[in-house]
């Protein structure tokens, strides 16, 4: 998998965890292409994994943040202005975007840029256009997931956040 196909997989979900167990699809795995056992920096592919993850943390289409269950998500950007309208339903923390620094010493720390200061004004717009049916008819099965209790022990749900059929034609990039 490239950077570029995570992106794609990002883009169809919608929502995806990194690697935590949840009920949306973990991105470790498909970038693996396999079930992945323990800590995925111990796959063989853990590098690629981790390039990945950083490729997508540059990306302007994808944000990262603890939105299911408080681990490691990455949100399409198509999900933004429905996030951000139903902001009021959520934990602000989970809607907090993560950043990872590099140091000069070499260590990594981590920054949140707390929410909606990350939003860009085109999100904020669309938001604001948006009924919350609406946005939550944009989330799909991902609404009810959201509003669930956690239960990490779940599989992903079927059509979570997904892009229906003639959204993803016209819009896949």
């Amino acid at each position: 998998m490239t950077p570029a196909d995570a992106i794609s997989f990002v883009w169809e979900h919608g929502v995806v965890l990194a690697s935590a167990r949840g009920p949306v699809p973990r991105l470790a795995e498909a970038i693996a292409g396999e079930p992945i056992r323990g800590s995925w920096w111990a796959h063989p592919k853990g590098r690629r994994i981790f390039a990945i993850f950083q490729k997508l943390a540059e990306s302007p289409d994808i944000l990262i943040c603890r939105l299911i269950d408080g681990k490691l998500t990455f949100v399409h950007r198509r999900l933004w202005p429905a996030l951000t309208r139903l902001a009021k339903d959520f934990d602000p923390d989970r809607l907090a975007q993560v950043h990872q620094e590099h140091t000069r010493s070499g260590y990594h720390v981590k920054r949140d840029v707390p929410f909606p200061q990350w939003v860009p004004a085109d999100v904020m717009e669309q938001a604001q256009r948006l009924s919350e049916q609406q946005a939550r008819d944009a989330l799909g099965a991902l609404a009810a997931v959201l509003a669930a209790p956690a239960r990490p022990d779940v599989a992903p749900a079927e059509g979570v956040g997904q892009a229906s059929d003639k959204r993803a034609a016209r819009r896949r990039p």
